[in-house]
């Protein structure tokens, strides 16, 4: 679909040793353009060239260096990864959506299925484990880029810090939804991508997909313009209280988007617990429940929830109106724009067909 140079062969670790005398010398140079963990990367071309290829020895390849600056890491490229690592399906997602498959050596931690259109780029990727690979499984790829989706893709207590793989040679890059950020917004999305692409040296492939992106958001909010708005209780997990999404995550946002209001914004935090008390006293029309690996089915989830004499009144509860929305769809990465087009369908079936 997009014209990638092909990655080169595995090196051995010698080669790693190497990279690393590159890095540190890197850190030296004086950058020509700069991203920032919030900003946007300057217009460059839309290119990417991986080691090994013409004008990556030596000077600079076009449109670099570049230095981005990502929860207090500062980081600056000569040129483009070219053996890239994503911990967690967002960054994975991310990458295959700017269309650099050909530039990914591994990947870890799926937690949900995978957007129909990036399934089969996907499943060509290799998966290096089912959660956090450790830092020997990630050395064993041989990247010099690493791009974590959680904070925990750089725990250090695991011996996966971002200082570890910076002494082995390798770049890291953390979703900046974990960058300490009080409150994240479909902005951070758009900002994500571009910050990405402009690592890779392809820009403008990256303010295309952001206006792909904005326009199903656009597509969607024009569709429930008008329409009332629907209470909606977020049901991540819980059983003697609920853990649900509060105002400052993104999945506050999609509902507003999707012509909804979450019923709990006004919790001071990305999620939190509430008391059933509180979801009844709140008489929510719609339950989403927020699906992942670990936190039971979602058919489990609906079980509980039906079962509940304390909710028998909730509107919800009464009219068996559940959305389902994989967690992964409420990160900061390609999907929130998704998340907020098939909510909208639970909530406005007349609107959207």
């Amino acid at each position: 679909m997009y014209d990638v140079m092909p990655r080169p062969p595995f090196s051995p670790p010698s080669a790693r040793r190497r990279r690393a005398l590159r890095a540190a010398a890197a850190a030296l140079a004086l950058s020509t353009a700069v991203l920032t963990g919030c900003g946007t990367p300057k217009d460059g071309p839309d290119t990417a060239q991986p080691s090994g290829t013409p004008g990556s020895s030596g000077a600079p390849a076009q449109g670099f260096p570049v230095t981005v600056d990502n929860c207090g890491t500062r980081t600056t490229y000569d040129k483009a990864p070219a053996r890239v690592v994503t911990i967690h399906q967002h960054p994975a997602e991310l990458m295959l959506s700017l269309g650099l498959k050909d530039r990914m050596v591994g990947t870890a931690f799926p937690d949900s299925a995978v957007l129909p259109e990036l399934k089969k780029d996907f499943e060509a990727v290799p998966e290096l484990a089912e959660k956090e690979p450790s830092f020997e499984a990630v050395l064993d790829a041989d990247p010099d880029f690493v791009y974590g989706g959680y904070g925990s893709a750089f725990a250090e207590k695991e011996g996966r810090s971002r200082k570890a793989f910076g002494d082995a040679g390798i770049n890291t890059y953390l979703n900046r939804e974990y960058c300490g950020k009080k409150q994240v917004t479909m902005e951070d999305t758009y900002d994500e991508i571009r910050t990405v692409a402009g690592v890779f040296g392809i820009a403008e492939r990256g303010d295309k997909l952001v206006a792909d992106l904005r326009g199903r958001v656009s597509r969607t909010t024009e569709a429930v313009k008008d329409a009332p708005v629907v209470p909606v209780f977020v049901y991540d997990s819980g059983d003697k209280s609920a853990f649900t999404a509060g105002g400052k995550g993104l999945g506050t946002e999609i509902i507003k988007l999707a012509g909804g209001r979450n019923v709990f914004a006004d919790l001071d935090d990305v999620f939190g617990d509430v008391s059933w008390e509180q979801v009844v006293d709140r008489k929510p029309e719609v339950i989403a429940i927020y699906d992942y690996a670990g936190t039971g089915s979602v058919e489990q989830k609906k079980e509980f929830l039906l079962s509940q004499p304390a909710l028998a009144d909730v509107p919800a509860i009464k009219n068996k109106r559940f959305v389902v929305v994989p967690l992964t769809s409420t990160l900061v990465g390609v999907r929130p724009p998704y998340a907020v087009e098939e909510l909208a369908r639970g909530l406005h079936p007349e609107r959207l067909r």
